[in-house]
């Protein structure tokens, strides 16, 4: 048996699948300028506060439009396409569920909290987390640990009670970086690198494979 007390889980990726979404609804967004994604925004913008990726999208990709604007556009099409469907990982609502009867629930997302809200409220599951934070809260979105360290903070506990539950490259190096105890779940379209995929515990083929019983082995 182990000491972990609390599970913080990612959110895009882990609970809803949307990278695919995000990526659609920025290059259609940039495209609109005449602008098109450098060779490596992608991978740098997963996992990114708003605030960072926003500055990427205006002062690199080169959209002619503040920052703060181009946050509020591409958010207000998020939240859109969020109205349209929720893309809910299968199984993601009922691990939260069963996690929610042996540990304490944390939440810490790069997306905004605009989003986070209408996610978990659309999804039933607002009341299962304890703490939810953006990274728009802190000063650093991943692969800085800030996120996970204010999470577990807010919790009342040390990073090694806690573990995560992440999907992306930079939220895996982000909760190693904090000291929690990694599980990774990597997305089959966007799988992490190498490197940031040792720094998890255990790496799960989909997340109903999370079980409490599982996390009290790790």
């Amino acid at each position: 048996m182990n000491d972990i007390k609390a599970v913080v889980f990612d959110l895009d990726g882990v609970i809803i699948d949307t990278e695919e979404v995000w990526e659609e609804v920025r290059r259609g967004y940039v495209a609109e300028f005449g602008r098109e994604f450098l060779p490596d925004s992608q991978d740098r913008m997963m996992g990114m506060s708003t605030g960072e990726w926003s500055a990427h999208l205006a002062d690199e990709v080169g959209v002619p439009r503040t920052a703060e604007q181009v946050a509020a556009d591409v958010l207000g099409r998020m939240a859109e396409r969020y109205k349209e469907a929720l893309p809910l990982i299968p199984g993601s609502v009922e691990v939260v569920r069963d996690l929610q009867k042996a540990y304490r629930l944390a939440l810490a997302s790069s997306s905004a909290r605009l989003l986070i809200d209408q996610v978990l409220e659309t999804a039933g599951i607002t009341d299962a987390f304890e703490v939810t934070l953006s990274t728009e809260e802190v000063p650093r979105g991943k692969p800085a640990p800030d996120v996970y360290l204010t999470a577990v903070r807010k919790l009342g506990l040390t990073p090694d009670e806690c573990a995560a539950i992440e999907d992306s490259s930079n939220g895996l190096r982000s909760a190693a970086a904090a000291g929690l105890t990694v599980i990774a779940v990597p997305h089959g379209v966007y799988p992490p690198a190498a490197d940031a995929l040792a720094a998890a515990r255990v790496a799960v083929g989909r997340i109903g494979e999370i079980t409490p019983e599982m996390i009290a082995t790790l």
